[in-house]
């Protein structure tokens, strides 16, 4: 128990400015519309309303990276792919997330040890957040990542401490 705790109106919420903006990020999370291959069809999946992706904030898949903070790379991505999937990253707000989605996505898959035109995981070119296994995985698979996804970003720090030059600590 608090100081505050009886001091204060029941109808007075006090919380820390790290968990409210983390909170209403992980809220809202919009991906971009962007598969690849088999993958693409599961990730569809979770946007219907079996799997219904709305009560996770992230049901608005948008066309462009600039409206979107979640990159979903599901299915195989060739070396051609990998160039324009960078450009789209870097396109993306801050701050932006990536999900690999399929054994394509995260190593190469079953083209790993012949495909020479085959990126031997999306981690080559840009940073991945979460990593959904399978092939193709479930669309329980893409919501446990989307889960996992939103735990991370409510462990983030939004406020950081920028030290002052020539203070004395």
């Amino acid at each position: 128990m608090g100081a505050l705790d009886h001091k204060l109106e029941p109808t007075v919420l006090t919380t820390t400015v790290d968990r409210l903006v983390n909170w209403a990020r992980r809220s809202s999370v919009w991906p971009m519309t962007f598969g690849l291959a088999c993958c693409a069809i599961e990730m569809m999946a979770v946007g219907a309303a079996h799997h219904d992706l709305d009560r996770f904030g992230s049901g608005a898949f948008r066309a462009t990276p600039r409206q979107s903070d979640l990159m979903i790379v599901a299915g195989t991505v060739s070396f051609k792919m990998a160039e324009l999937i960078k450009r789209l990253y870097e396109q993306m707000p801050d701050p932006k997330y990536v999900l690999a989605m399929g054994a394509c996505a995260t190593g190469g898959g079953p083209y790993y040890k012949y495909g020479y035109h085959v990126v031997k995981g999306i981690d080559r070119v840009v940073p991945v957040d979460v990593y959904v296994g399978g092939c193709p995985p479930r669309p329980e698979a893409l919501l446990d990542g989307l889960m996992a996804l939103q735990a991370k970003i409510d462990r983030q720090h939004v406020i950081t401490k920028v030290p002052i030059i020539g203070a004395a600590t």
